[in-house]
């Protein structure tokens, strides 16, 4: 159950929040000093919290994108 929630609230996070996230648990597992079930743990949350970035920067290309599309079609988005 802690992992679902934990996992919900991964997905709630903003890009920079999941980058920075990552990052920590990067340097925990880089550090060491953990049970091979904490690291484990940390591995998982690494992997979940790479795939909220993932789905972060895939969005902002979608939205970027579109956005190009708009303004060579000469579509309203192009005079905002």
């Amino acid at each position: 159950m802690a992992d679902q929630e934990s996992a919900s609230t991964e997905n709630e996070l903003g890009y920079e929040q999941a980058r920075d996230a990552l990052m920590e648990v990067v340097r925990q597992l880089e550090t060491g000093g953990t049970s091979l079930e904490e690291s484990l743990a940390l591995w998982e949350r690494g992997e979940r919290l790479a795939k909220v970035c993932q789905r972060r920067l895939d969005g902002a290309r979608a939205r970027l994108d579109a956005a190009l599309a708009a303004e060579q079609d000469g579509g309203p988005e192009a005079t905002q």
